[in-house]
Protein backbone atom coordinates (compact mmCIF):
# COMPACT_ATOMS: atom_id res chain seq x y z
CA UNK A 1 0.00 0.00 0.00
CA UNK A 2 0.99 3.65 -0.35
CA UNK A 3 2.04 4.71 2.88
CA UNK A 4 2.37 8.31 1.91
CA UNK A 5 -1.14 8.72 1.70
CA UNK A 6 -3.43 9.93 3.83
CA UNK A 7 -6.69 9.54 2.71
CA UNK A 8 -8.78 10.59 5.35
CA UNK A 9 -6.68 13.76 5.95
CA UNK A 10 -6.52 14.40 2.58
CA UNK A 11 -10.57 13.93 1.83
CA UNK A 12 -11.14 16.11 4.91
CA UNK A 13 -8.76 19.19 3.34
CA UNK A 14 -10.47 18.55 -0.17
CA UNK A 15 -13.97 18.95 1.85
CA UNK A 16 -13.20 22.08 3.91
CA UNK A 17 -11.64 23.89 0.70
CA UNK A 18 -14.59 23.33 -1.13
CA UNK A 19 -16.30 26.19 1.48
CA UNK A 20 -19.32 24.53 2.08
CA UNK A 21 -23.00 25.44 3.00
CA UNK A 22 -23.18 23.81 6.60
CA UNK A 23 -26.69 23.31 8.08
CA UNK A 24 -25.13 20.51 10.20
CA UNK A 25 -23.51 19.51 13.65
CA UNK A 26 -21.29 20.92 14.95
CA UNK A 27 -23.20 24.65 15.59
CA UNK A 28 -19.86 26.91 15.21
CA UNK A 29 -20.24 25.87 11.38
CA UNK A 30 -16.10 26.36 10.56
CA UNK A 31 -15.75 28.84 13.35
CA UNK A 32 -17.90 31.66 12.89
CA UNK A 33 -20.31 30.60 15.49
CA UNK A 34 -17.26 29.96 18.18
CA UNK A 35 -15.94 32.45 21.08
CA UNK A 36 -13.65 34.83 19.15
CA UNK A 37 -10.64 34.49 21.52
CA UNK A 38 -10.63 30.61 21.37
CA UNK A 39 -11.15 31.02 17.69
CA UNK A 40 -8.15 32.74 17.27
CA UNK A 41 -6.48 30.78 18.91
CA UNK A 42 -7.27 27.55 17.79
CA UNK A 43 -6.96 28.62 14.29
CA UNK A 44 -9.51 28.35 11.54
CA UNK A 45 -7.36 25.58 9.83
CA UNK A 46 -8.94 23.21 12.74
CA UNK A 47 -12.15 24.51 13.14
CA UNK A 48 -12.65 23.88 9.10
CA UNK A 49 -12.13 20.09 9.93
CA UNK A 50 -14.05 19.59 12.76
CA UNK A 51 -16.95 17.75 11.07
CA UNK A 52 -19.18 15.10 11.62
CA UNK A 53 -19.96 12.14 9.43
CA UNK A 54 -21.42 13.25 6.40
CA UNK A 55 -21.59 10.82 3.21
CA UNK A 56 -17.99 12.61 1.51
CA UNK A 57 -15.78 11.96 4.93
CA UNK A 58 -17.11 8.24 5.79
CA UNK A 59 -18.33 6.84 8.97
CA UNK A 60 -16.19 5.56 11.51
CA UNK A 61 -19.15 3.13 12.99
CA UNK A 62 -19.22 1.24 9.83
CA UNK A 63 -16.44 2.70 7.39
CA UNK A 64 -16.77 2.10 3.77
CA UNK A 65 -14.07 4.93 2.13
CA UNK A 66 -11.75 6.71 3.30
CA UNK A 67 -12.03 5.85 7.16
CA UNK A 68 -11.64 2.20 5.72
CA UNK A 69 -9.24 2.95 3.79
CA UNK A 70 -7.09 5.12 6.86
CA UNK A 71 -7.51 2.01 8.58
CA UNK A 72 -6.23 -0.20 6.68
CA UNK A 73 -3.01 1.57 5.70
CA UNK A 74 -2.29 2.03 9.54
CA UNK A 75 -2.73 -2.22 9.67
CA UNK A 76 -0.16 -2.59 6.98
CA UNK A 77 1.86 0.21 9.05
CA UNK A 78 1.32 -1.75 12.20
CA UNK A 79 1.74 -5.43 10.72
CA UNK A 80 -2.40 -5.98 12.05
CA UNK A 81 -4.77 -7.69 10.34
CA UNK A 82 -6.95 -5.48 10.73
CA UNK A 83 -6.83 -1.80 12.53
CA UNK A 84 -9.56 0.34 14.44
CA UNK A 85 -9.09 3.41 15.18
CA UNK A 86 -10.06 4.81 18.73
CA UNK A 87 -11.46 8.54 19.25
CA UNK A 88 -12.02 7.76 22.78
CA UNK A 89 -8.36 6.41 23.99
CA UNK A 90 -6.71 3.27 24.45
CA UNK A 91 -9.54 2.85 27.37
CA UNK A 92 -11.89 2.33 24.70
CA UNK A 93 -9.95 -0.09 22.72
CA UNK A 94 -9.15 -2.00 26.10
CA UNK A 95 -13.11 -1.92 27.06
CA UNK A 96 -13.29 -3.38 23.52
CA UNK A 97 -10.87 -6.29 23.28
CA UNK A 98 -12.24 -7.53 26.91
CA UNK A 99 -16.33 -7.44 25.93
CA UNK A 100 -15.40 -8.67 22.98
CA UNK A 101 -14.51 -11.98 24.36
CA UNK A 102 -16.19 -12.30 27.50
CA UNK A 103 -19.56 -12.64 28.36
CA UNK A 104 -21.11 -12.83 31.75
CA UNK A 105 -19.65 -15.60 34.22
CA UNK A 106 -16.81 -15.59 31.81
CA UNK A 107 -13.12 -15.54 33.28
CA UNK A 108 -10.28 -13.39 32.24
CA UNK A 109 -7.06 -13.69 33.65
CA UNK A 110 -5.29 -10.19 34.34
CA UNK A 111 -2.12 -8.73 35.95
CA UNK A 112 -3.01 -6.94 39.09
CA UNK A 113 -1.33 -3.65 38.14
CA UNK A 114 -4.01 -3.32 35.49
CA UNK A 115 -5.33 0.19 34.32
CA UNK A 116 -8.68 1.18 35.51
CA UNK A 117 -10.55 0.46 32.19
CA UNK A 118 -9.84 -3.15 32.55
CA UNK A 119 -12.07 -2.98 35.38
CA UNK A 120 -14.63 -0.97 33.89
CA UNK A 121 -14.95 -3.66 30.92
CA UNK A 122 -15.16 -6.24 33.49
CA UNK A 123 -17.91 -4.96 34.98
CA UNK A 124 -20.11 -4.30 31.64
CA UNK A 125 -19.07 -7.35 30.79
CA UNK A 126 -19.89 -9.30 33.86
CA UNK A 127 -16.81 -11.37 33.59
CA UNK A 128 -14.90 -12.74 36.55
CA UNK A 129 -11.29 -11.85 37.09
CA UNK A 130 -8.57 -14.28 37.33
CA UNK A 131 -5.41 -12.25 39.31
CA UNK A 132 -1.99 -12.41 39.00
CA UNK A 133 0.25 -10.63 40.85
CA UNK A 134 2.76 -8.45 39.34
CA UNK A 135 6.64 -9.10 39.85
CA UNK A 136 7.43 -6.15 42.42
CA UNK A 137 10.81 -5.15 41.97
CA UNK A 138 12.25 -4.52 45.34
CA UNK A 139 15.22 -2.30 44.49
CA UNK A 140 13.43 0.17 42.72
CA UNK A 141 9.33 -0.06 44.46
CA UNK A 142 7.98 -0.40 41.40
CA UNK A 143 5.80 -3.36 39.81
CA UNK A 144 6.71 -5.24 36.55
CA UNK A 145 4.55 -7.43 34.49
CA UNK A 146 3.67 -11.19 34.90
CA UNK A 147 5.49 -14.05 34.30
CA UNK A 148 4.89 -17.35 31.84
CA UNK A 149 5.25 -19.43 35.16
CA UNK A 150 2.54 -17.37 36.81
CA UNK A 151 0.11 -17.11 33.55
CA UNK A 152 0.98 -20.95 33.07
CA UNK A 153 -0.05 -21.73 37.05
CA UNK A 154 -3.32 -19.45 36.43
CA UNK A 155 -4.35 -21.37 33.21
CA UNK A 156 -3.98 -24.81 34.94
CA UNK A 157 -6.24 -23.87 37.11
CA UNK A 158 -8.58 -22.16 34.90
CA UNK A 159 -8.11 -23.27 31.51
CA UNK A 160 -11.37 -22.14 30.46
CA UNK A 161 -10.54 -18.81 30.45
CA UNK A 162 -11.99 -16.59 27.71
CA UNK A 163 -8.85 -14.23 27.30
CA UNK A 164 -5.37 -13.30 29.12
CA UNK A 165 -4.79 -9.65 29.15
CA UNK A 166 -0.62 -8.90 29.03
CA UNK A 167 0.75 -5.18 29.76
CA UNK A 168 3.43 -4.90 27.19
CA UNK A 169 5.44 -2.51 27.70
CA UNK A 170 4.87 -1.79 31.44
CA UNK A 171 3.94 1.75 32.10
CA UNK A 172 8.19 2.06 33.44
CA UNK A 173 9.09 0.53 29.83
CA UNK A 174 9.41 -2.94 31.20
CA UNK A 175 8.36 -6.49 29.22
CA UNK A 176 8.06 -9.83 30.43
CA UNK A 177 8.92 -12.55 27.46
CA UNK A 178 5.85 -11.69 25.20
CA UNK A 179 6.59 -14.60 22.66
CA UNK A 180 6.18 -17.49 25.27
CA UNK A 181 3.60 -15.83 26.75
CA UNK A 182 1.38 -15.72 23.41
CA UNK A 183 2.68 -19.35 22.77
CA UNK A 184 1.82 -20.91 26.24
CA UNK A 185 -1.93 -19.23 26.27
CA UNK A 186 -2.51 -20.35 22.83
CA UNK A 187 -1.69 -23.78 23.55
CA UNK A 188 -4.89 -23.54 25.79
CA UNK A 189 -6.60 -21.99 23.24
CA UNK A 190 -7.22 -18.92 25.09
CA UNK A 191 -6.84 -15.18 23.02
CA UNK A 192 -4.22 -12.84 24.35
CA UNK A 193 -5.01 -8.93 24.82
CA UNK A 194 -2.44 -6.85 25.19
CA UNK A 195 -2.31 -3.20 26.61
CA UNK A 196 0.41 -1.64 24.38
CA UNK A 197 -0.80 1.77 25.74
CA UNK A 198 2.84 2.92 26.16
CA UNK A 199 4.35 0.96 23.03
CA UNK A 200 3.54 2.64 20.02
CA UNK A 201 7.57 2.75 18.76
CA UNK A 202 8.07 -0.50 19.73
CA UNK A 203 6.39 -1.49 15.88
CA UNK A 204 8.98 0.94 14.61
CA UNK A 205 13.03 -0.49 15.75
CA UNK A 206 14.57 -3.96 15.95
CA UNK A 207 15.97 -2.43 19.08
CA UNK A 208 13.02 -1.67 21.26
CA UNK A 209 11.20 -4.63 22.55
CA UNK A 210 9.07 -6.90 20.72
CA UNK A 211 5.02 -5.56 19.59
CA UNK A 212 2.03 -7.56 20.46
CA UNK A 213 1.41 -8.34 17.01
CA UNK A 214 5.41 -9.42 15.76
CA UNK A 215 4.45 -11.45 18.71
CA UNK A 216 1.20 -12.88 17.57
CA UNK A 217 -1.03 -11.71 20.09
CA UNK A 218 -4.74 -11.76 19.12
CA UNK A 219 -5.27 -8.11 19.98
CA UNK A 220 -3.69 -5.26 21.43
CA UNK A 221 -4.84 -1.26 22.46
CA UNK A 222 -1.81 1.03 21.31
CA UNK A 223 -1.72 4.49 22.29
CA UNK A 224 -0.46 6.16 19.22
CA UNK A 225 -0.76 10.11 21.34
CA UNK A 226 1.35 8.90 24.01
CA UNK A 227 4.67 8.37 22.12
CA UNK A 228 3.63 8.76 18.48
CA UNK A 229 2.51 12.26 17.56
CA UNK A 230 -1.38 12.24 17.32
CA UNK A 231 -3.81 14.25 19.69
CA UNK A 232 -4.62 13.12 22.87
CA UNK A 233 -6.91 10.83 23.19
CA UNK A 234 -6.68 9.00 19.68
CA UNK A 235 -5.64 5.26 19.71
CA UNK A 236 -5.62 2.22 17.80
CA UNK A 237 -6.95 -1.33 18.21
CA UNK A 238 -4.95 -3.50 16.12
CA UNK A 239 -5.88 -7.17 15.77
CA UNK A 240 -4.32 -10.16 14.09
CA UNK A 241 -7.07 -13.00 12.68
CA UNK A 242 -4.59 -15.32 12.05
CA UNK A 243 -5.57 -17.40 15.17
CA UNK A 244 -9.02 -17.42 14.48
CA UNK A 245 -9.87 -16.95 18.23
CA UNK A 246 -11.18 -13.12 17.78
CA UNK A 247 -14.26 -12.29 15.82
CA UNK A 248 -12.57 -9.00 13.54
CA UNK A 249 -16.66 -7.93 12.78
CA UNK A 250 -18.03 -8.31 17.08
CA UNK A 251 -14.74 -6.47 17.40
CA UNK A 252 -15.88 -3.54 14.92
CA UNK A 253 -19.88 -3.91 16.97
CA UNK A 254 -18.40 -3.68 20.32
CA UNK A 255 -16.23 -0.91 19.53
CA UNK A 256 -19.13 0.81 17.56
CA UNK A 257 -21.92 -0.05 21.17
CA UNK A 258 -18.99 2.09 22.78
CA UNK A 259 -17.81 4.73 20.78
CA UNK A 260 -19.52 8.13 20.59
CA UNK A 261 -21.60 8.98 17.14
CA UNK A 262 -19.95 12.60 17.05
CA UNK A 263 -16.69 11.24 16.48
CA UNK A 264 -14.08 13.42 16.18
CA UNK A 265 -12.64 14.17 12.60
CA UNK A 266 -9.35 15.99 13.67
CA UNK A 267 -8.51 13.56 15.72
CA UNK A 268 -9.55 11.11 13.33
CA UNK A 269 -6.82 13.14 10.99
CA UNK A 270 -4.00 13.43 13.20
CA UNK A 271 -4.21 9.19 13.59
CA UNK A 272 -4.57 8.99 9.67
CA UNK A 273 -1.11 11.60 9.68
CA UNK A 274 0.44 10.12 12.46
CA UNK A 275 0.31 6.84 11.34
CA UNK A 276 1.87 8.15 7.87
CA UNK A 277 4.40 9.64 9.45
CA UNK A 278 5.27 6.52 11.39
CA UNK A 279 5.54 4.29 8.64
CA UNK A 280 7.70 6.44 6.72
CA UNK A 281 10.20 7.73 9.23
CA UNK A 282 9.10 5.58 12.34
CA UNK A 283 12.72 4.08 12.33
CA UNK A 284 14.68 7.05 12.23
CA UNK A 285 12.31 8.44 14.57
CA UNK A 286 12.63 5.46 17.09
CA UNK A 287 16.69 5.62 16.50
CA UNK A 288 17.18 9.01 17.42
CA UNK A 289 14.58 9.02 20.76
CA UNK A 290 16.66 5.65 21.72
CA UNK A 291 19.94 7.46 21.03
CA UNK A 292 18.58 10.71 23.05
CA UNK A 293 16.88 8.52 26.04
CA UNK A 294 20.31 6.61 26.56
CA UNK A 295 22.56 9.95 26.75
CA UNK A 296 19.63 11.03 29.50
CA UNK A 297 20.01 8.09 31.40
CA UNK A 298 24.08 7.45 31.49
CA UNK A 299 24.17 10.76 32.38
CA UNK A 300 21.62 10.69 35.00
CA UNK A 301 23.94 7.51 36.53
CA UNK A 302 26.54 10.25 36.89
CA UNK A 303 24.56 12.63 38.68
CA UNK A 304 25.20 11.40 42.72
CA UNK A 305 22.22 10.21 44.32
CA UNK A 306 20.41 9.51 41.13
CA UNK A 307 19.79 6.13 39.30
CA UNK A 308 18.27 5.14 36.26
CA UNK A 309 17.53 1.31 35.28
CA UNK A 310 18.26 0.18 31.83
CA UNK A 311 18.87 -3.15 30.19
CA UNK A 312 21.53 -4.03 33.73
CA UNK A 313 18.44 -5.67 35.25
CA UNK A 314 17.38 -7.56 32.49
CA UNK A 315 17.86 -11.49 33.08
CA UNK A 316 14.42 -12.66 34.84
CA UNK A 317 11.23 -13.64 33.89
CA UNK A 318 9.41 -10.64 34.47
CA UNK A 319 12.31 -8.15 32.81
CA UNK A 320 12.76 -9.89 29.25
CA UNK A 321 13.03 -6.61 27.84
CA UNK A 322 13.30 -3.15 28.38
CA UNK A 323 11.76 0.00 26.41
CA UNK A 324 15.01 2.67 27.39
CA UNK A 325 12.26 5.72 26.13
CA UNK A 326 10.97 5.22 29.91
CA UNK A 327 13.55 6.87 31.43
CA UNK A 328 12.61 5.76 35.34
CA UNK A 329 14.81 8.28 38.13
CA UNK A 330 15.25 6.68 41.24
CA UNK A 331 15.43 9.48 43.67
CA UNK A 332 15.34 7.71 47.39
CA UNK A 333 19.21 8.34 47.88
CA UNK A 334 19.05 11.66 48.02
CA UNK A 335 16.42 12.02 50.65
CA UNK A 336 13.09 13.07 49.23
CA UNK A 337 10.11 11.50 47.68
CA UNK A 338 9.54 11.30 44.15
CA UNK A 339 6.43 13.62 44.53
CA UNK A 340 8.69 16.24 46.26
CA UNK A 341 10.99 15.65 42.86
CA UNK A 342 8.15 16.79 41.00
CA UNK A 343 6.92 19.42 42.55
CA UNK A 344 10.79 21.09 42.70
CA UNK A 345 10.89 20.51 39.42
CA UNK A 346 7.74 22.02 38.40
CA UNK A 347 8.19 25.23 40.49
CA UNK A 348 11.99 25.82 40.05
CA UNK A 349 12.69 24.73 36.60
CA UNK A 350 9.11 24.48 35.01
CA UNK A 351 9.37 20.97 33.69
CA UNK A 352 6.31 18.33 34.07
CA UNK A 353 7.31 14.91 34.33
CA UNK A 354 4.78 12.20 33.77
CA UNK A 355 4.28 10.31 37.32
CA UNK A 356 5.79 10.20 40.72
CA UNK A 357 5.52 8.19 43.16
CA UNK A 358 7.57 7.25 46.83
CA UNK A 359 10.68 6.61 45.73
CA UNK A 360 10.45 7.92 41.09
CA UNK A 361 9.58 9.72 38.67
CA UNK A 362 9.05 8.81 35.48
CA UNK A 363 9.85 10.75 32.24
CA UNK A 364 8.78 9.71 28.78
CA UNK A 365 11.06 10.56 25.77
CA UNK A 366 9.42 10.24 22.86
CA UNK A 367 10.57 11.83 19.03
CA UNK A 368 9.09 15.74 20.62
CA UNK A 369 12.14 15.70 22.69
CA UNK A 370 15.52 17.47 21.30
CA UNK A 371 19.02 17.82 22.66
CA UNK A 372 17.99 21.26 24.59
CA UNK A 373 14.75 19.51 26.39
CA UNK A 374 16.89 16.36 27.77
CA UNK A 375 19.81 19.03 28.60
CA UNK A 376 17.08 21.41 30.62
CA UNK A 377 16.14 18.38 32.64
CA UNK A 378 19.56 17.08 33.51
CA UNK A 379 20.66 20.69 34.60
CA UNK A 380 17.77 20.78 37.01
CA UNK A 381 18.67 17.37 38.17
CA UNK A 382 22.47 18.46 38.71
CA UNK A 383 21.04 20.65 40.94
CA UNK A 384 18.38 18.59 42.83
CA UNK A 385 21.35 16.59 43.89
CA UNK A 386 23.37 19.05 45.16
CA UNK A 387 20.69 20.55 46.99
CA UNK A 388 19.78 17.32 48.69
CA UNK A 389 22.89 14.93 48.47
CA UNK A 390 24.00 13.43 51.58
CA UNK A 391 21.91 16.35 53.48
CA UNK A 392 19.37 14.14 54.88
CA UNK A 393 18.60 11.40 55.71
CA UNK A 394 17.74 8.45 53.23
CA UNK A 395 14.32 6.90 52.93
CA UNK A 396 13.96 2.85 53.06
CA UNK A 397 12.60 0.78 50.70
CA UNK A 398 9.45 -0.47 51.88
CA UNK A 399 7.72 -2.49 49.28
CA UNK A 400 4.57 -3.53 50.75
CA UNK A 401 1.62 -3.85 48.70
CA UNK A 402 -1.35 -5.90 50.66
CA UNK A 403 -1.58 -9.32 49.16
CA UNK A 404 -4.81 -9.97 46.63
CA UNK A 405 -7.57 -9.90 48.30
CA UNK A 406 -10.62 -12.36 48.10
CA UNK A 407 -13.11 -12.00 45.57
CA UNK A 408 -16.17 -12.66 47.14
CA UNK A 409 -19.00 -11.84 44.32
CA UNK A 410 -17.90 -10.99 40.76
CA UNK A 411 -17.52 -7.23 40.39
CA UNK A 412 -20.45 -6.20 38.33
CA UNK A 413 -22.54 -8.13 40.84
CA UNK A 414 -21.06 -6.20 43.98
CA UNK A 415 -20.73 -3.08 41.69
CA UNK A 416 -24.70 -3.02 41.45
CA UNK A 417 -26.01 -4.97 44.96
CA UNK A 418 -27.67 -3.12 47.87
CA UNK A 419 -24.95 -1.03 49.58
CA UNK A 420 -24.36 0.61 52.96
CA UNK A 421 -22.08 2.80 54.28
CA UNK A 422 -19.26 1.63 56.83
CA UNK A 423 -16.66 3.75 58.58
CA UNK A 424 -13.45 2.76 56.34
CA UNK A 425 -11.47 1.95 59.68
CA UNK A 426 -14.27 -0.87 60.79
CA UNK A 427 -15.09 -1.84 57.58
CA UNK A 428 -12.69 -5.71 57.81
CA UNK A 429 -14.39 -8.71 56.77
CA UNK A 430 -17.04 -6.53 54.84
CA UNK A 431 -17.35 -6.99 50.38
CA UNK A 432 -16.52 -3.41 49.37
CA UNK A 433 -18.59 -2.30 46.01
CA UNK A 434 -16.68 0.21 44.90
CA UNK A 435 -13.10 0.75 43.67
CA UNK A 436 -9.30 2.18 45.99
CA UNK A 437 -6.60 2.86 43.98
CA UNK A 438 -3.31 4.21 45.12
CA UNK A 439 -2.03 6.70 42.91
CA UNK A 440 -0.07 6.65 40.51
CA UNK A 441 -0.08 4.30 38.48
CA UNK A 442 -3.59 3.54 39.65
CA UNK A 443 -2.31 0.14 40.99
CA UNK A 444 -6.29 -1.42 42.44
CA UNK A 445 -5.72 -1.97 46.31
CA UNK A 446 -9.65 -3.45 46.54
CA UNK A 447 -12.43 -3.65 43.33
CA UNK A 448 -15.62 -4.69 43.81
CA UNK A 449 -16.54 -7.75 45.01
CA UNK A 450 -13.44 -8.64 47.53
CA UNK A 451 -13.26 -8.56 51.13
CA UNK A 452 -12.01 -6.13 52.93
CA UNK A 453 -8.87 -7.17 54.92
CA UNK A 454 -7.13 -5.07 58.05
CA UNK A 455 -3.90 -4.80 55.72
CA UNK A 456 -6.16 -3.14 53.24
CA UNK A 457 -7.18 -0.65 55.58
CA UNK A 458 -3.48 -0.08 56.93
CA UNK A 459 -2.35 0.15 54.01
CA UNK A 460 -4.63 2.79 52.80
CA UNK A 461 -4.60 5.15 55.43
CA UNK A 462 -0.75 4.87 55.80
CA UNK A 463 -1.38 6.46 52.47
CA UNK A 464 -4.20 8.75 53.06
CA UNK A 465 -2.16 9.93 56.20
CA UNK A 466 1.33 11.43 54.31
CA UNK A 467 -1.23 13.16 51.76
CA UNK A 468 -0.30 10.86 48.45
CA UNK A 469 -2.90 10.15 46.24
CA UNK A 470 -5.69 7.73 46.66
CA UNK A 471 -8.85 7.51 44.77
CA UNK A 472 -11.94 5.49 43.96
CA UNK A 473 -14.55 5.82 46.68
CA UNK A 474 -17.43 8.11 46.26
CA UNK A 475 -16.27 9.31 50.21
CA UNK A 476 -13.09 11.12 48.68
CA UNK A 477 -11.90 11.79 52.19
CA UNK A 478 -12.28 8.16 53.05
CA UNK A 479 -13.49 8.20 56.56
CA UNK A 480 -16.85 5.79 55.25
CA UNK A 481 -16.67 3.36 52.33
CA UNK A 482 -20.00 1.05 50.35
CA UNK A 483 -20.21 -2.27 50.89
CA UNK A 484 -22.24 -4.74 49.97
CA UNK A 485 -25.43 -4.78 52.85
CA UNK A 486 -25.43 -9.12 52.14
CA UNK A 487 -24.51 -11.27 49.21
CA UNK A 488 -24.11 -15.01 48.74
CA UNK A 489 -20.13 -15.42 47.85
CA UNK A 490 -19.47 -17.05 44.90
CA UNK A 491 -17.57 -20.25 44.86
Amino acid sequence: MNQQATPLFTALKKHAAGNPVQFHIPGHKKGLGTDAEFREFIGDNALSIDLINIAPLDDLHQPTGVILEAQKLAAEAFGADYTYFSVQGTSNAIMTMILSVCSEGDKIIVPRNIHKSVMSAIIFSGAKPIFVSPVQDENLGIDHGITTSSLERALRRHPDAKGVLVINPTYFGVCADLRSIVDLAHSYGVPVLVDEAHGVLIHFHEDLPVSAMQAGADMAATSVHKLGGSMTQSSVLNLNAKTGLVNPQRVQTILSMLTTTSTSYILLASLDTSRRNLALNGHEMAARTIALSNYARNSINEIEGLYSFGKEILGTEATFNHDPTKLNIHVRHLGITGYETENWLRQKYNIEVELSDMYNILCLITPGDTQESVDKLLAALQVLSAIHYSKGEIYELKVQVPNIPQLALIPRDAFYADTQLVPFRESAGYIIAEFIYVYPPGIPILLPGEVITQDNIDYIIDHVEIGLPVKGPEDRSITNVKVIVEAEPIS
